[in-house]
């Protein structure tokens, strides 16, 4: 696909649609992403364990002393503007760490190491550090992103424009989120960068439970052509009512709604031990140093921890 720069802000404004026919012909791509070339030995993963970091600033009314007047600002630039409050002096640190897996993955490849790392930033979080002049902290994420030596070692993932959680969004505008991040996705990084986004991460790792709801969310993914999602277990089920038997293999999620319409996406599972949250710590990776391959359908692959 051509990949013509699109504008990141229009009038100040984010450009987060429009271009709905670009985004809708760069997210029908089928062709795998990472099998052409990747450097792993497949056969040879006994199991494997992924980390995927999310990244999220909200807008807030806050660029002036009047809340009904002022500019919708990042909360980063909020803290940015007062260092002397609370915790602020740490929005520099923040900053850094939103572009800093742009010089750990150069410089573990250069050192001959392998890495892996999966990215969730929210598309207020791109247009926030666009519209407070830290551009730079989106460029230092450009080589990993496009450069055909490096991007094999990061894995973007796609989600909601805003950070909306699914059960508090009205049902037609949960696809208005999606193609709204892909379309400022694509501005920051270019179509062919949005070419291989294929997983999605939800906002607080939500999903609707009311079944038509969780149909037109599943549907939603699909249209704008996601093939598979993170899930944390205990928000699924297995078809009998069952927990899961087996977490560290993909699943199929199936969402039928009140019509008996049903519609599935593949779901990779982040597990309840690694859902701690402590800096810093590794449980997927101690969790699957314990495991060996599996079979599934009668081919054997490696288990994973999410």
């Amino acid at each position: 696909m051509n990949d013509a720069t699109l504008p990141e802000m229009i009038d100040g404004i984010p450009n987060i649609s429009g271009a709905e026919a670009q985004v809708e012909n760069a997210t029908r791509a089928a062709a795998p992403v990472f099998l052409p070339d990747t450097n792993l030995r497949l056969d040879k993963l006994q199991a494997v364990f992924a980390i995927a970091l999310h990244m999220q600033q909200p807008l807030i009314p806050a660029g002036g002393p009047d809340l009904r007047s002022a500019d919708i600002i990042s909360n980063l630039d909020l803290m940015l503007r007062n260092p002397g409050i609370g915790d602020n002096h740490n929005a520099t640190v923040f900053l850094d760490c939103y572009g800093r897996m742009g010089s750990i993955i150069p410089e573990l490849v250069s050192a001959g190491k392998n890495p892996r790392v999966m990215l969730d930033y929210s598309g207020e979080l791109f247009y926030g550090l666009r519209k407070m002049d830290r551009g730079d902290v989106l460029e230092r994420l450009r080589g990993i992103t496009c450069d055909p030596h490096l991007r094999k070692h990061v894995e973007w993932l796609g989600t909601m424009w805003g950070h909306a959680v699914a059960s508090s969004t009205p049902v037609p505008d949960l696809k208005l989120h999606m193609r709204a991040w892909q379309q400022q996705f694509a501005a920051v990084f270019g179509w062919q960068a949005l070419e291989r986004v294929r997983g999605f991460s939800p906002p607080e790792m939500h999903l609707p439970n009311h079944p038509d709801v969780a149909f037109e969310y599943v549907k939603a993914l699909k249209e704008c052509g996601y093939h598979w999602l993170h899930v944390q277990e205990h928000t699924v089920e297995n078809v009998d009512g069952q927990g899961l038997g087996y977490k560290h293999l993909p699943h199929r999620l199936l969402a039928r709604d009140s019509r008996g319409e049903e519609v599935s996406i593949i779901a990779i599972i982040k597990t309840q031990g690694s859902d701690t949250k402590l800096v810093a710590q590794m449980q997927p990776y101690y969790e699957a140093k314990g495991l060996t391959r599996q079979q599934v359908g009668g081919i054997s692959i490696p288990p994973i921890v999410t």
